[in-house]
């Protein structure tokens, strides 16, 4: 996987909390009860934001610099932040695959992408045999 990073604008509400926004992504937003939570929240929004456009077959949007944002008078900006995402650092490959057909049916019933299922599935296994074993303390 590959990092990016879009930057951001963490803004203070009249009431209260924070939230995030990304200007070079439109509608996307998160929020949180502290700067903190809201910037954490904003890398989970960011990445079903990214999953959802690659998911739709769209290219994604090439982050903008975070020194070119213009200030809005309009916001209570508080901070401006990078926020980081992983994507695929390659692209997608088709491929055939032959599976039991209730495993098939049982997929199909979970997940609305069958191919999103079985590369996020993929991604956990290889994960867990990467992690380094702990040696038992004797």
């Amino acid at each position: 996987m590959a990092a990016i990073y879009f930057p951001a604008i963490v803004e203070g509400g009249r009431k209260r909390g924070f939230s995030v926004y990304f200007p070079d992504l439109p509608g996307l937003a998160s929020a949180g009860d502290t700067i903190q939570e809201a910037a954490l929240r904003s890398e989970e929004a960011l990445k079903l934001h990214l999953d959802g456009i690659l998911e739709d077959g769209e290219a994604l949007p090439s982050p903008g610099n975070l020194d070119s944002i213009t200030s809005n008078p309009a916001v209570k900006e508080v901070a401006r932040i990078l926020v980081r995402a992983d994507i695929p650092a390659t692209k997608a490959v088709h491929l055939d695959v032959t599976l039991p057909e209730d495993l098939v049916r049982r997929i199909d019933a979970t997940a609305r992408n069958r191919s999103r299922f079985l590369a996020d599935a993929a991604e956990r296994a290889l994960a867990s045999t990467l992690r380094p074993r702990r040696r038992a303390r004797g």
